[in-house]
């Protein structure tokens, strides 16, 4: 508000200073005018009327005559004529002091695509402009090195991900070399290598899922398709579809919600925020831990909460926890990692509802909190 009170008042500055100028020009014009009108009346008129007595042969008195009705009877006209001449005159000789304004401004802009670090300077007449300009010069460039830190670590993990997938992809050709060189092998030993290959071909399932999750990321749709929502039976029902990845470790799933909760949205774009949110805390969470869910309505809200027992994140990567392709694992891609797109698929979904997401971690609890209108 001040801001805008502050531009306000330096507009008006300039606008009273190019009134100024105007009203400069306009009493010069007028000026002018009236001193070719004295000098028309005097020692000039004197001169035309000789002029004209010369040109068309008359004496004095009749050429005074002619010089009256054509010239003096039409002085008003002739007056105004002279003005705007004046005026057109002047106008265009201070032109550069009126453009002057347009030409900083045009410099301006010019200089806001510019890769630079220098300010923008516009004197103190357009401060208000230059403030403006300065402020979305720095949210360019803030967005610019955003958008680049995103393609990085894009790039790194597509390199993470076709490395890693030579791993598992040696391993599952190689046994199946072994396998396919020794019918005769015990049925014992032959049962073991056959399990190991199915869990290499299932680790190399998942990577090549996260490079699809990648490539699919720029073609997600912000549309919604809201409708009534019952979330005690979509969080049931994802509690039950995670039992036998939670149960591989230990963990286990409590949910804790009203079985009459609604929610207005789009079902199938909640139900990936939860699954994403479900996930990361599964992949987080201390074996044998239980990963509580809460549902409460609170006001004309909705309140989903998310609470895991495990490793406490760093207050320095929770504060960029929601950003494009941003892992929590330091190691390239490990059983745990994905693609690091799901919290940020979560948050955009989350936003287009209307809603918020946030989240918190402290000794040894983390808690993702979403908050939707009811």
């Amino acid at each position: 508000m001040k801001s805008r009170s502050l531009r306000g008042k330096v507009y008006q500055k300039l606008l009273w200073k190019l009134f100024f100028q105007t009203v400069v020009v306009l009493g010069a014009s007028f000026l002018l005018t009236l001193g070719t009108y004295a000098a028309v009346r005097g020692r000039l008129a004197d001169f035309l009327v000789n002029a004209i007595s010369y040109v068309l042969s008359l004496n004095w008195d009749s050429a005074r005559d002619v010089y009256q009705q054509v010239i003096r009877n039409n002085i008003t006209l002739a007056f105004g004529a002279t003005f705007i001449v004046y005026f057109l005159i002047l106008m265009r000789i201070l032109m550069p002091w009126f453009t002057r304004f347009f030409d900083r401004i045009v410099s301006g802009i010019d200089h806001l695509a510019e890769e630079s670090d220098e300010p923008i300077r516009m004197g103190d007449e357009l401060k208000f402009m230059e403030v403006t300009l300065n402020e979305v010069k720095q949210k360019l460039k803030q967005r610019t090195e955003a958008a680049k830190l995103e393609e990085q670590r894009k790039n790194d993990l597509v390199l993470y991900l076709a490395h890693d997938i030579r791993t598992p992809l040696t391993s599952v050709i190689g046994y199946l070399s072994l396998l396919n060189e020794a019918p005769d092998m015990p049925a014992e030993l032959r049962a073991k290598y056959t399990r190991i290959t199915l869990e290499k071909a299932n680790r190399l399932e998942k990577l090549i899922n996260e490079f699809f999750e990648i490539t699919r990321y720029n073609f997600q749709q912000g549309k919604l398709e809201k409708e009534p929502i019952d979330l005690y039976y979509m969080l049931v029902q994802m509690v039950d579809e995670f039992y036998p990845i939670l149960n591989e470790r230990g963990n286990t799933a409590v949910l804790d919600a009203d079985e009459t909760l609604t929610v207005g949205g789009d079902s199938a774009k909640l139900a990936r925020v939860f699954n994403n949110i479900l996930k990361n805390a599964a992949a987080y969470s201390d074996p044998g831990t239980p990963i509580v869910i809460s549902a409460k309505k609170a006001g004309a809200s909705v309140v989903i909460t998310f609470r895991n027992q495990g490793p406490t994140i760093p207050a320095d990567k929770l504060s960029v926890i929601f950003e494009k392709f941003f892992r929590l694992d330091e190691a390239r891609v490990s059983d745990t990692g994905g693609s690091g797109l799901g919290l940020s698929i979560a948050k955009e979904i989350v936003t287009l509802h209307g809603g918020t997401i946030q989240a918190q971690s402290k000794e040894r609890q983390t808690t993702f909190t979403v908050l939707l209108p009811a």
